[in-house]
């Protein structure tokens, strides 16, 4: 990386685009490693980090804005000069602090001479022009929501199908606002009134009894250092109260990584009790062990394993059993924008896999104990629906009501949607065996 990349937060997030997409790099790993390697200020950082994420979040919308205002097509617009393209359209459409001169300036200079006359022509159209024109809301729906929201058509009809036009919008509208930063109190070490008092502008989550909204950086914040808290979305704090792990218990996490919940548990038990921790991907074991250590849980035992694969030695002993399954993760498209451009027919196979995982985690359990099946997903195909596939063959096992603060699952499932609480998507059922 050049000098210039290093001082430039533009210049920096033009380089980032361009290897990310190449590379099919989630964003936030990417900007991460981008970040620790260069040396920019504070506030260039955060126009960096904003711009970076913008961007990939407003990709449709701005390629959108792009074709209304050039005369050439977008497939014979260089990947350089498109992505320079976005970056400048994205300050002048969503960046009022900015000024429109200063966008265009300091967008125009990253580009080589060949194309600063085009790119400094397609910024200045968008500030003379009038507001961008969308698809037509009543004939075309999922074309409207693709360019209003930035999410891909495929989706959009998919959405539109399970929840209708209205509350799709809605829910595709919540995406646009990334929920607020939640961490959990290490309730081994503090409460969270303590931990509270010491953090400027914290406040509790509204149904989980362990959770704090915080602002700012995560690892400057108040008792990061000694273990006091780490960060959770409330959705899965939700899932783990609901999973109710007590002290002295035996507990199997079968998809553990990165942990959350798996240390959730941990601290619902006192750690005490033993919690095994297993998952497919024994590189991201690790991330389970350093984190007990730096939180002071020692009842963790971690190892690789297939959810599909029976491990007899353990069947029958559990008193709970989490199946946190991987999902296609369209309740996290605040978090993660990349998928906002992936088709629901990339996870197709999905639903089986996890009805396999989960099918196989049950055995675990012991008669009486508790089964939390749980997704990122909003789908129902990946959600209730595999919960009722489960449920008709396996007539052992029975649905468990459950409530939590103002949350209430009669059902004893329940879809966390992000235009009605402030957390990511996120499905959780509660099963016991009979």
């Amino acid at each position: 990386m050049t000098q210039n990349t290093k001082q430039d937060p533009r210049r920096l997030v033009l380089d980032l685009l361009v290897r990310a997409q190449k590379a099919k790099q989630f964003s936030n790993i990417a900007l991460d490693r981008a970040l620790e390697d260069c040396e920019l200020s504070d506030a260039d950082r955060r126009l960096a980090s904003a711009l970076f994420y913008g961007v990939t979040e407003r990709t449709i919308t701005l390629d959108c804005r792009i074709a209304q205002l050039s005369s050439r097509p977008l497939s014979e617009i260089d990947n350089g000069t498109l992505n320079t393209l976005r970056i400048g359209l994205y300050q002048l459409m969503y960046m009022d602090r900015i000024p429109p001169h200063a966008a265009i300036n300091e967008t125009v200079s990253l580009c080589p001479r060949r194309t600063s006359g085009f790119v400094n022509g397609i910024l200045r159209a968008h500030t003379r022009a009038g507001a961008m024109t969308l698809p037509s809301k009543q004939s075309e729906p999922a074309e409207y929501l693709s360019v209003a929201y930035s999410v891909c058509v495929p989706l959009c009809e998919k959405f539109i199908s399970v929840f209708g036009m209205e509350r799709a919008e809605s829910i595709l509208s919540a995406f646009g606002t990334p929920p607020p930063t939640t961490v959990r109190v290490n309730t081994l070490r503090t409460s969270r009134e303590q931990l509270a008092a010491h953090m400027d502008g914290a406040c509790p989550t509204e149904i989980s009894p362990c959770g704090l909204r915080v602002k700012g950086a995560v690892r400057e914040l108040y008792g990061f250092g000694d273990g006091l808290f780490f960060v959770q979305d409330e959705a899965s704090q939700i899932c783990t109260e609901v999973l109710g792990a007590r002290e002295g218990e035996t507990v199997m996490d079968i998809c553990a990584c990165p942990g959350s919940k798996t240390f959730g548990a941990a601290m619902d038990m006192k750690n005490k009790g033993k919690i095994y921790a297993f998952d497919l991907h024994a590189k991201k074991l690790s991330l389970i062990e350093s984190g007990a250590e730096r939180l002071g849980i020692g009842i963790i035992e971690v190892a690789e394993k297939d959810g599909r694969t029976p491990i007899e030695e353990h069947f029958d002993k559990a008193d709970r059993v989490l199946c946190d399954v991987p999902c296609s993760g369209f309740g996290v498209l605040a978090k993660k924008p990349e998928l906002r451009y992936k088709s629901p027919a990339e996870s197709a196979s999905l639903p089986d896999i996890q009805l396999a995982i989960l099918e196989n985690a049950c055995r675990y359990l012991k008669k009486g104990g508790t089964l939390v099946y749980s997704t990122c997903t909003v789908l129902p195909e990946e959600n209730e629906k595999n919960v009722e596939r489960f449920l008709a063959s396996h007539k052992d096992f029975s649905p468990v009501p459950f409530s939590l603060g103002a949350l209430d699952a009669p059902k004893g499932y329940v879809t966390l949607l992000p235009d009605e609480y402030p957390t990511d998507g996120f499905f959780i059922a509660k099963l016991t065996r009979n």
